[in-house]
């Protein structure tokens, strides 16, 4: 079966994500001097655009990257890129919508001052859904043990970059022992999250998650469960550094993400965690998918179908 079409928008020029468009000397190809951020639709409409939009230029300003475009430029390309992608495809569902800003191309080195002005590509395809049968049973992830994540001091996990080769390694480490995701410790042996969601415990009517501090990415889905949701949802809340060898503490266990918002956890490293009809996980998810369907209602400019 053929991929799915993927639309691209390069610097303002609609085209298919299959044809090249980026300048082989574009400092993101080359030394992933770039940011981006991901966003998905409910109902039609961009969920959480300015939490993500805050979030991209927090990333910029860590990397001294100068962003020539606003918000409203941004919100038009992206519509339109959304226009062009449900026009050359069959895909009638929600979207995901990745936004993608390097600092341009220019004379090869690793100076900033070589760049020349900074580009952009979107990119527009179907919302990825987990698998009916894998979300009924839940996910098994394993701990990287070869793999740190790496640390605030150096290339902080907050800033959301094109640099993701430690990820990558991660999770090719789990996938080889038989896991659906992986799990990152930091450099004190602290749990910290998974290739690209944020992970959370329950621990009676409590969720429990990895505070900041250790190293983790501030994640938009993460930020509304603590700031929102799971208040709604009658859950308690807890930001604590977690350990391996608490993993008994607790009895369900789920990552949190953009684009499938919240995925139970079946295992870590054989450590059973309930999952089902019943469950904390569960309760919090339907919660969420209610504040997310208000979402959409309550900001109809933000709809792009």
């Amino acid at each position: 079966m053929p991929p799915p079409y993927v639309q691209a928008n390069t610097n303002g020029r609609l085209h298919a994500a299959t044809e090249p468009s980026v300048a082989p000397l574009n400092r993101g190809f080359l030394y992933g001097d770039a940011i981006y951020e991901v966003w998905r639709t409910y109902d039609g409409v961009i969920f959480a655009w300015e939490e993500h939009w805050r979030r991209l230029g927090a990333s910029a300003a860590a990397l001294y990257l100068e962003v020539p475009w606003d918000a409203d430029d941004f919100l038009r390309v992206i519509k339109l890129t959304v226009a062009a992608f449900r026009s050359a495809s069959d895909w009638s569902g929600e979207v995901y919508i990745r936004l993608q800003i390097s600092r341009g191309a220019g004379r090869i080195g690793l100076d900033t001052t070589l760049a020349d002005r900074p580009d952009f590509v979107v990119l527009v395809q179907p919302c990825p859904q987990l698998e009916p049968e894998k979300a009924a049973v839940g996910l098994n992830l394993a701990i990287a043990r070869t793999i740190r994540r790496n640390p605030v001091v150096a290339l902080d996990p907050a800033w959301k970059t094109g640099n993701y080769l430690n990820n990558v390694l991660a999770l090719r480490e789990a996938r080889a022992k038989g896991a659906d995701e992986v799990l990152l410790l930091n450099l004190k042996g602290e749990l910290t999250e998974a290739a690209v969601s944020n992970v959370a415990f329950i621990r009676g009517l409590t969720v429990v998650t990895p505070p900041l501090s250790a190293g983790i990415l501030a994640g938009i889905t993460r930020g509304l469960v603590l700031r929102t949701v799971a208040s709604a949802a009658g859950l308690g809340l807890s930001e604590e550094p977690i350990r391996p060898e608490q993993l008994p503490e607790f009895s369900e266990c789920f990552l949190l993400s953009t684009t499938k918002d919240i995925v139970p956890v079946a295992s870590i490293d054989g450590r059973i965690f309930q999952v089902g009809p019943g469950t904390a996980t569960l309760h919090l998810k339907a919660v969420f998918g209610e504040y997310a369907r208000q979402f959409a209602a309550q900001h109809p400019h933000l709809r792009v179908f």
